[in-house]
């Protein structure tokens, strides 16, 4: 009882060092940039900024939160959350710890489809809605995602299964260049900036729409989690719980290409983040019970990128670095630290 005190604990200090992690990322990259904002201003500027008589200091320190860092801070939080929430589901789907939406192709899958629809929807109609967007990336994602869990049927070996996704992403990038021969040039400037992966030019409309989709994915996985615990133990053991192993699989398939697609759609694939994530909170939190893992992704995914995000607009300021270029330098590491532990338990 009392070792269990203790473990209950830990899960709990270290949840709530991850949220006053976040906290202060939320507060650097609301401070820091080409205008520098000091934190002991930015609730005065909150405060005062709307009513602020126009060209004074607090009016520009307003527009710049309220138009630029605002939405990019929160597109960082929510597709951040949901980037580890999506690599843990699919790491329980797959029982492989370095499975995620970039490696497996779905990213790509999701990517293809946006591009397509810049391309040729864009110059037919003008514009495209941030809900279109989504659904454009969510049928790549789930295309992407059909192809690997065909292969994952042929294949027992994990180490083919992430080779033969790498490989659909490959596929998916290579027919995505092909696309944007045919593009013209305000949509190839389009598509050339988000493929990358930035969070740069997210608007208030984008985060309502992601926040909407991701809250919504995010409480559904939470409320899994007791299927997700009894599915690691082995789908005999789930069943006989009472879990319907396909309508489970079917929500992980379901919920974990939604997230991806969503952060595929508003900014751009955004590698390593999915694996990395779920195992750097697992050993911070001490277990892997999927009840204090799923918080505990959603804040390290923010974490990640908000950090990431942060490096990536400050380091060479004014030259920005692609966020994927970034969360790659610290995720790659982590991945194969991940690969040599597997090997050396085998």
């Amino acid at each position: 009882m009392q070792q269990k005190d203790k473990r209950t604990g830990r899960i709990t200090a270290a949840l709530i060092i991850l949220f006053v992690l976040m906290l202060v990322l939320v507060v650097l990259n609301i401070s820091i940039g080409s205008y520098s904002i000091p934190a002991d201003k930015i609730i005065s500027v909150f405060r005062d900024g709307p009513t602020a008589e126009a060209g004074s200091l607090i009016s520009t320190m307003y527009a710049i939160l309220h138009q630029i860092r605002l939405p990019r801070l929160l597109a960082c939080l929510i597709l951040g959350g949901a980037l580890g929430l999506a690599g843990f589901l699919l790491q329980t789907f797959f029982g492989n710890p370095i499975a995620g939406p970039y490696v497996l192709g779905i990213s790509s899958g999701a990517k293809l489809t946006v591009a397509l629809t810049m391309v040729f929807v864009m110059q037919a109609s003008g514009g495209l809605s941030s809900a279109f967007t989504i659904m454009a990336a969510f049928v790549g994602a789930m295309v992407s995602m059909g192809f690997v869990l065909v292969i994952s049927q042929k294949v027992s070996n994990a180490s083919m299964l992430i080779v033969s996704g790498v490989m659909v992403g490959y596929i998916c990038s290579a027919i995505t260049d092909f696309v944007v021969t045919f593009a013209s040039d305000a949509s190839i400037v389009n598509l050339h900036n988000w493929s990358k992966g930035s969070f740069s030019g997210i608007s208030w409309d984008n985060v309502k729409v992601m926040v909407v989709v991701v809250i919504i994915c995010s409480v559904c996985t939470f409320l899994m989690a007791k299927p997700i615990s009894a599915y690691q133990l082995g789908e005999d053991y789930a069943m006989n719980m009472g879990v319907n192993i396909k309508r489970f699989r079917f929500f992980l398939v379901l919920l974990s290409s939604l997230l991806a697609a969503t952060v595929t759609a508003f900014a751009g694939p955004i590698s390593f983040v999915g694996i990395a994530v779920p195992h750097i909170v697992k050993r911070v939190l001490g277990t892997a019970k999927p009840i204090a893992v799923i918080p505990g992704c959603f804040l390290g995914g923010a974490i990640f990128c908000l950090l990431c995000d942060l490096i990536a607009r400050t380091v060479f300021s004014p030259t920005e670095l692609s966020i994927s270029s970034v969360t790659a330098v610290f995720g790659a590491p982590i991945v194969i630290s991940i690969m040599i532990r597997r090997r050396r338990e085998r």
